[in-house]
């Protein structure tokens, strides 16, 4: 069996294989009115594509546990019963294609309530559907962006609460794995990072102060999610700054700190907290992250970053390099991607009965 198509099992969940799709926001729910945040038909049909394409795990896009959570007003969430209802239309149809169904919890921070990339992606005021941005301390994250408001302690908390609440409801809407967004430069991020954390509290400061509310919405999001069911976590594993940043060695510590709070794989990307650095991108360039967080922890891991390559995500797997890949781009240019791998490779994935005159 090629390593592609080895299935893989957390806890009582097995993915059927290695070729999984990361969470991409779409930016097309309603900004407003009863359905705002809730996953439409656009969404099922991006995900329901990318699942008859043998995709063995879909994790949906950055869903906010919050409204001010939003990254930008046409975000999903999940902080409400209809968003629940919505999204059970799409993880029924994911399950029944033999595709794990997951969800990534997020929150924006500082970057929150932003335009849409296509529309130039700059804040938005109250009069385009926006709101006040928060942080962990009141550094803009550029130029561009207004200041954010300065969490309180217990302001804090109620965002702890809302991870869990919102773990809640992605259980009632059928999702078998959550990722905790704490990566390119949201919320979470921004605690980690003493590049945007500048608090002199129990939060700010010291390693273990700065990965104080991180850990805290693990342990709540872990309380509430079932023990037979996975737990992600999503890190920036860098922020490609030449001091004062989260740096890759912060990422080897952390991910034992996150296993030992029952995270069950890290999802490996970098940046995004930092505006203005130069990223050396190229084929598989955060591959090596991954691989130092398996080689040196006991935690699994997805690599992530320009994979595009049959041959090439193979031999990430098959060197140990990383647990899963994670195609991007790639499943968006082709949601059948992983057919075609089977097909070059002689592994096995699933075919709607559909397709078999054409395959």
């Amino acid at each position: 069996m090629t390593a592609l198509f080895e299935p893989c099992t957390l806890r009582d969940v097995t993915i059927p294989n290695r070729v999984w799709m990361p969470p991409m926001c779409q930016y097309s729910a309603a900004p407003e009115g009863p359905e705002t945040g809730a996953p439409n038909d656009w969404h099922f049909a991006h995900y329901a594509a990318r699942a008859t394409g043998g995709t063995g795990l879909i994790i949906v896009e950055a869903t906010a546990v919050s409204p001010e959570g939003r990254i930008s007003p046409y975000d999903l969430g999940i902080w409400n019963d209809t968003q629940v209802e919505a999204f059970r239309r799409i993880t029924r149809f994911l399950a029944a294609q033999g595709t794990v169904p997951a969800i990534q919890l997020a929150h924006a921070g500082r970057k929150a309530s932003t335009d849409r990339p296509w529309k130039g992606g700059a804040p938005v005021g109250p009069d385009a559907h926006g709101w006040d941005s928060v942080a962990p301390s009141p550094i803009a994250f550029d130029d561009r962006h207004p200041v954010p408001a300065e969490l309180t302690a217990d302001q804090i908390a109620d965002v702890v609460g809302q991870f869990a609440a919102a773990a809640r409801r992605a259980l009632a809407a059928g999702f078998e794995i959550a990722e905790i967004h704490g990566a390119h430069g949201y919320l979470i991020n921004e605690f980690l990072s003493p590049h945007s954390n500048h608090r002199t509290d129990a939060y700010g400061g010291s390693y273990e102060n700065r990965t104080r509310f991180a850990l805290e919405v693990v342990d709540a999001v872990r309380e509430v999610w079932p023990q037979d069911k996975p737990l992600f976590f999503r890190v920036s594993a860098t922020e490609w700054l030449d001091e004062g940043g989260w740096t890759a060695d912060d990422t080897v510590r952390f991910a034992a700190d996150l296993r030992a709070h029952g995270v069950d794989l890290l999802d490996v990307s970098s940046g995004g907290n930092a505006s203005g650095v130069r990223i050396p991108t190229g084929p598989g360039y955060q591959v090596p992250f991954a691989a130092r967080v398996k080689q040196e922890t006991t935690l699994p891991v997805a690599a992530v970053g320009l994979i595009t390559d049959v041959e090439q995500a193979e031999k990430i797997l098959a060197n140990g390099e990383a647990d899963a890949v994670l195609l991007g781009r790639e499943l968006l240019r082709n949601p059948s991607w992983a057919r075609l791998a089977a097909r070059e490779l002689g592994g096995e994935v699933r075919v709607p009965d559909q397709y078999h005159r054409s395959v």
